[in-house]
């Protein structure tokens, strides 16, 4: 069965001051997948990179494994996690890089989605995260909004989100 993969849009911050959301509206529902890669940096220290469905603040779970140069670690948080940002007090000019993939987002089940995540600090440590996340809602998803834990988006900073179809 091929599967095709096809660029819904992109969304790139132009501000010089930052942008507080990345959002993609009226996604179209026929596609099977979808597929979310973004490169994106804080104005802030924030490291964390937030994801919302549909305008929905609740019913979100992410469990991730994390590594860096010095440890590990593994745990749950009750966001939705779609990966990490690089913090303003970081090396400049750098940026995480993240994918995050949604299989069958129009479905009428709980919502998973998973995410592998690097963020680089070309001085000093860099990260390696894994997340998988369930969105506890049997509603289509129809609409995303990307944060940053702390801060806005810095310049440059961009999303794109793909459909993907197996035909």
């Amino acid at each position: 069965m091929p599967t095709t993969c096809t660029l819904i849009q992109t969304v790139t911050v132009t501000a010089a001051g930052g942008q507080a959301s990345i959002d993609f509206t009226s996604i179209p529902q026929n596609y099977t997948d979808l597929m979310l890669l973004s490169s994106v940096r804080s104005t802030s220290t924030g490291l964390g990179l937030i994801i919302k469905y549909n305008g929905s603040n609740t019913d979100y779970t992410s469990n991730y494994l994390e590594g860096n140069s010095a440890s590990a670690s593994a745990g749950t948080l009750s966001i939705n996690q779609a990966g990490n940002s690089v913090s303003s007090a970081f090396t400049a000019s750098v940026f995480a890089n993240n994918s995050l993939y949604i299989p069958n987002y129009t479905g009428s089940t709980f919502k998973s989605s998973s995410c592998d995540a690097v963020t680089e600090n070309n001085s000093t440590t860099s990260y390696l995260d894994f997340y998988a996340n369930l969105w506890s809602n049997t509603a289509a998803i129809t609409s995303i909004a990307l944060t940053v834990s702390a801060g806005s988006f810095a310049q440059y900073s961009s999303a794109s989100l793909y459909g993907i179809k197996n035909s």
